[in-house]
């Protein structure tokens, strides 16, 4: 950051009082610019026994396969984030049923929260982000081809409790290793009771 958004003077980074973080801070009116974590909202959406999967039209990650998720916006609930994201991304009806996962990506600032829900219907397409939508049972998911790690890990863990009957939510932190290759991860969960 640059300037201030609120006078427009330059910013400085400092540790305002009372705090223990560099911020950028506004020298003449002293507003306190804070970065915090996005919220990315999304949803394992089903039909029978099979999931919704969107290949991506635009970047990170042309061409490869996620659930539809996306940034929430200001003045929406998660659940709203995350029917809405459905909506736009596979041009999909949803009825959300839980909360799936919630993964905290610390190396990108992200917090995802992923809901189960229920197609209300099997009209579906590819929306303005998308090149394609379909439904895929567990077996035919194109795991090598998945866009990111949190989408692999929620499906994973969506398919798995599929199959003992639960839909107790899942807490977990997706850590990004610097001493190791770009594409490995460390996934922790919190402890489940």
């Amino acid at each position: 950051m640059n300037f201030c958004s609120e006078c427009g003077a330059n910013l400085v980074q400092r540790i305002p009082a009372g705090d223990n973080r560099l911020r950028y801070v506004c020298n003449v009116c002293q507003t306190v610019h804070y970065q915090n974590p996005k919220v990315v909202a999304g949803c394992i959406a089903e039909w029978e026994d099979k999931v919704l999967l969107c290949r991506r039209a635009i970047e990170p990650r042309y061409g490869l396969w996620t659930l539809p998720a996306g940034f929430m916006e200001n003045g929406e609930t998660t659940l709203e984030a995350a029917a809405r994201e459905t909506l736009e991304e596979a041009l999909a009806r949803v009825e959300i049923k839980g909360l799936q996962a919630l993964f905290s990506l610390p190396h990108i600032d992200q917090i995802y929260v992923m809901y189960r829900g229920v197609l209300l219907d099997v009209n579906f397409g590819a929306g303005a982000e998308s090149l394609e939508v379909g439904l895929f049972r567990e077996q035919d998911i194109p795991w090598d081809q998945l866009a990111f790690r949190v989408v692999r890990e929620t499906l994973k863990l969506y398919f798995n409790d599929r199959r003992v009957g639960r839909t107790q939510p899942h807490f977990g932190d997706i850590l990004r290793n610097p001493d190791a290759p770009a594409n490995e991860y460390q996934v922790t969960f919190l402890k489940e009771h």
